[in-house]
């Protein structure tokens, strides 16, 4: 499992607003989708840039110095379906192993789709900073 991407970006990124400047200015949109820069999930102490990834997933994407981050998380729906996971079922047998069926597929959602998802975004934004 991926789960993270570092670029090299060979640019001092001053702020994440910075970064999403640049993204908006030549993020190809029809292909790759829309973003906004905002908090993932009403839990999030910070905000990012967040791009579509699956109905439970999304990709943010952030400066650190001169490099750029983009990782999977949780999208407000996915952390909902997580949170309904992790609530204990008081010994029903029957709901703790649909409970363990759903978590099953969540992880299959993320380390498969998501992560492809991720990879794309990651070869596209290399290649908008010309970096290889």
């Amino acid at each position: 499992m991926t789960g993270r991407q570092v670029i090299k970006s060979g640019r001092k990124w001053e702020s994440k607003q910075e970064l999403f400047e640049f993204m908006e200015a030549n993020w190809n949109k029809e292909e790759y989708g829309d973003f906004f820069f905002g908090a993932p999930t009403a839990a999030s102490v910070s905000e990012y840039i967040c791009l579509p990834a699956t109905n439970r997933f999304m990709v943010i994407v952030y400066p650190k110095k001169e490099k750029i981050v983009l990782t999977v998380c949780d999208a407000p729906a996915g952390a909902m379906s997580r949170l309904i996971q992790s609530m204990p079922h008081q010994g029903r047998l029957f709901s703790s192993i649909v409970t363990m069926g759903e978590l099953g597929s969540y992880e299959k959602e993320r380390k498969g789709p998501a992560e492809q998802v991720l990879l794309g975004y990651t070869a596209y934004m290399k290649e908008l900073l010309g970096v290889k």
